[in-house]
């Protein structure tokens, strides 16, 4: 069977449909290349046809690029850099064929067109795209620590010219048809599929050049290249700052930033052969190849998270939720639901609670109408889906119940007695609690086995992550229909199980504690600061500290040790940091300042008092070390997470640190890391820390086998 079906209609126009065979998506394989090359060759052969169509046959989209499972094949194989830059090689000689046959030929974008379906429409003489909401079309390589491999450094900059390129090509954004439209990456939208078709063929009916604008004799790039262009300082200045921001922890942008600067100073099919070069050193470089196989993984573990959470086989839909708590945290948990398609209760205990609530889902709408093309219409009708109360009463029937109330024991017993009594027959009550064990809180509900743990991150809007805990009593049911609910909300769950601070709170308490450890050390606050950055941490561990605020941090310690919790939840050696700035008041951003001092403009600046707190010492660390500390401690806490059964295997772990606590993506997630680093190296500098810092840095011998057994799993089911 082929993987592109070849009609000709009346007028002598070919349609070229791909359907990729066995795959539910369109993806660049084998199969499919030698396909398009041979309808290629008869369309060139044919006198009768004067051009063709290219457009898909599957409803999940136009296409996507590589297969990432055989891509993660040859990164785990270590293939070299000469076999790397050979990776497209084939594609890319039937692009060019396609580019060059001597007929004009329409890429018809009926669905999504992401990496190397893009590819493959940018080597067409014109690109009509379906103008439907949620379809988007870009080239997000970078963010699996490569380059477009399929002449996307070099089509796209010849197209839009280099400045409108870059950002894209270096920040892997993807477009909406109107975006496209208007940087020029298509040349017409379409209303429908069948106008779509329509207009590629009212295209080709007039008969236009079979001629890419870069194989036209005396072609400049829009815009001018190289170093005396107008823009070059500007552009290439640009991506050098984006180069900076990540501390040379992810190559690619830098093998994006040369191949678009060298590629487009010489002839197209020299410029491929520099584009296959970088692409080759990202994929099989020392440390590029490394990183590039953590990224691509942990894409992969995230749409095996999603499938699983779909495929749960829960028989409980909800249809109606309630939400107790119209703070941040409920009223961004309502929003997504909402915007989802479920009719949402958000309870709060006054008119004047349930009003912000409701205004800050309205804003979060607003901006979306205003960012995304989010039509005001469609907004308005996510709004109208929620329905502000102050009575348990409004309740009643709700199939699923989420409490997102106050991090207090008593209080949130309190909401799941009262709220508890309103779930529809086989409903589930859960908690956003992020570090009150859930066995406990199910007491309060009268049917303990359909309590769970939902913890939501905050901008729940923008947070991928769901942690999913399990207390003693929770049944099998009550989880697939969390994970059901999960994946409705296009979240990725992990599935821990309980114990006190679950996953990603105990380990992201050990960032921000090891931090305040070094600042009592009298290790320079910038020191950690800047060190914490240049490892990749999207906030610094005393900034991100201000925002969670010290009085909660107070709090966490001070029910850790009203719970008689074992001495390793007491955070010691943080502790008295954080009793010290409570007790001059200094509580974090919402008390004007904490380890920063806060300006009403909205910037902020270490608070110089920190040096009278805690002098700095006049030997300090390289920031190496520091940034080891930072990273290690966090790998140290998942591995015994794991050794513990706390979490069931390596890819929950990786997921929950990155996505949900910000632990640089470059590593591939927190025990990832461990394999990263490479096992000798990494307990070698950890009992070096322990042997100047303390225990906490001691690596268990049990735990470090298991973290690194199931790294050794994760590569060979990848």
């Amino acid at each position: 069977m082929s993987n592109i079906t070849f009609t000709v209609d009346a007028d002598g126009i070919a349609v070229l449909t791909i359907d990729v065979e066995g795959r539910p998506q369109n993806v660049v394989t084998p199969g499919f290349v030698e396909d398009l090359s041979a309808a290629v060759d008869r369309l060139a052969a044919d006198d009768s046809l004067i051009g063709a169509v290219l457009t898909s046959g599957k409803a999940s989209g136009f296409m996507a690029g590589a297969d990432l499972h055989e891509l993660m094949g040859a990164l785990d194989k270590g293939v070299t850099p000469v076999e790397g830059a050979e990776w497209f090689a084939r594609a890319n000689a039937v692009m060019r064929q396609l580019e060059t046959c001597g007929k004009p030929v329409v890429a018809a974008i009926n669905g999504l067109a992401l990496g190397g379906g893009l590819e493959f429409a940018l080597a067409c003489h014109r690109r009509v795209l379906l103008d439907r909401a949620g379809l988007v079309v870009g080239l997000p390589e970078v963010t699996l620590g490569l380059l477009p491999g399929g002449g996307g450094t070099q089509r796209l900059p010849r197209l839009i010219g280099i400045p409108k390129a870059l950002p894209l090509l270096l920040e892997g954004t993807t477009l909406s048809p109107a975006q496209a439209l208007e940087l020029g990456v298509v040349d017409e939208l379409a209303d429908g599929e069948d106008d779509l078709i329509e207009a590629a063929k009212r295209w080709l009916r007039g008969r236009p050049p079979a001629i890419a604008p870069w194989d036209v004799k005396g072609f400049r790039i829009p815009g001018g290249a190289g170093p005396l262009a107008a823009h070059a300082g500007r552009s290439f200045m640009a991506g050098t700052s984006r180069l900076k921001a990540t501390r040379a922890n992810y190559p690619a942008p830098r093998a994006i930033l040369s191949a678009v600067y060298e590629g487009t100073l010489v002839p197209f099919d020299t410029a491929m052969k520099i584009e296959s070069a970088y692409f080759g050193q990202l994929l099989a470089g020392r440390v590029a190849g490394r990183v590039a196989g953590n990224l691509v993984r942990s894409f992969l573990r995230k749409q095996s998270a999603r499938k699983r959470a779909v495929g749960s086989g829960a028989s409980l839909e909800v249809r109606k939720l309630g939400v107790l708590g119209a703070g941040m945290m409920g009223a961004g948990i309502a929003n997504v639901a909402a915007g989802a398609g479920i009719a949402v209760v958000l309870v709060d205990r006054g008119e004047a609670e349930v009003s912000r609530g409701l205004d800050h889902i309205r804003k979060q709408r607003a901006r979306e109408v205003e960012r995304t093309g989010l039509s005001r219409t469609a907004a308005d009708e996510i709004v109208a889906r929620v329905t502000p109360a102050t009575d348990y009463a409004a309740l009643d029937g709700a199939d699923l119940i989420i409490e997102a109330v106050f991090e207090n024991r008593a209080v949130k017993a309190d909401v799941t007695v009262q709220a508890g009594r309103r779930l529809a027959t086989g409903g589930i009550f859960a908690s956003n609690t992020s570090t009150l064990p859930i066995t406990g809180l199910a007491r309060h509900l009268s049917d303990p086995s359909r309590f769970i743990g939902l913890h939501f991150f905050s901008p729940v809007e923008r947070m991928p992550l769901v942690e999913v805990i399990t207390g003693k009593e929770t049944s099998a049911e009550t989880l697939a229909g969390a994970l059901a609910f999960v994946a409705r909300l296009k979240k990725t769950p992990i599935v821990v199980h309980d114990s006190p601070g679950f996953y990603t709170s105990r380990v992201f308490c050990t960032y921000i504690d090891e931090a305040m450890a070094m600042l009592a050390e009298g290790v320079s606050p910038a020191l950690i600061e800047n060190a914490a950055r240049m490892q990749g941490f999207p906030v610094s561990p005393l900034a991100v500290t201000d925002e969670v605020s010290l009085d909660l941090q107070k709090l966490v310690i001070d029910q850790a040790r009203a719970d008689g919790l074992d001495h390793r939840f007491l955070r010691a050696h943080a502790a008295p940091v954080i009793e010290k700035l409570n007790e001059i008041g200094r509580l974090g951003r919402k008390s004007g300042g904490g380890f920063y001092d806060f300006a009403e403009d909205g910037t902020r600046r270490l608070w110089p008092g920190l040096s009278s707190l805690y002098p700095a010492r006049a030997d300090q660390p390289s920031a190496e070390d520091v940034g080891k500390r930072l990273l290690y401690i966090q790998a140290l806490e998942s591995a015994r997470c794991l050794a513990e059964g706390v979490i069931d295997d390596e890819a929950a772990a990786d997921l929950g640190s990155v996505l949900g606590i910000g632990f640089p993506a470059w590593t591939g997630g927190a025990l990832s890391l461990i394999s990263s680093v490479g096992t000798e190296a990494f307990v070698e500098d950890c009992r070096r820390f322990a042997a100047a810092h303390g225990a906490r840095f001691l690596p268990d011998a049990a735990a470090i086998a298991r973290a690194a057994d199931a790294a050794s799993a994760a590569r060979r089911t990848a």
